[in-house]
């Protein structure tokens, strides 16, 4: 018999937590200071956690941001969740990036998050 595991679900060392999510750095950032906020329950989408788990990332997200200003200083964020595959998730349990950016990091970043479809990214 095959059982699929999922590497979040695996993980116990983390930056911070609460009682429904919690938040690591990514393995492979695009960023320095690239960290996920995760709920601890396994769930896929974004849209089907519970309103408790929604208030618990955003917490959490709130409090890396303060964390990645203290210590790495950017001059912005990318907050985002893919949902489904055609959206780019690849791990299928609920993650949310908060990406620092940092001023000259691409030469022109305008249009932000819109740049998963690079022909739509300017307008």
């Amino acid at each position: 018999m095959y059982i699929l595991t999922c590497l979040f679900c695996e993980l116990n060392d983390y930056i911070l937590e609460n009682d429904y999510a919690f938040v690591i750095y990514d393995k492979y950032p695009v960023a320095k200071g690239h960290a996920l906020v995760i709920p601890k329950r396994h769930v896929a989408d974004y849209f089907d956690t519970t309103k408790e788990e929604k208030d618990a990332m955003q917490e959490l997200a709130e409090q890396i941001r303060d964390i990645q200003i203290e210590e790495l200083s950017p001059d912005g964020f990318n907050v985002g969740i893919n949902c489904g595959q055609v959206a780019g998730q690849t791990v299928f349990h609920v993650h949310m990036h908060v990406i620092p950016r940092y001023e000259g990091d691409m030469e022109d970043p305008r249009g932000g998050v819109r740049g998963v479809i690079p022909e739509k990214q300017k307008y």
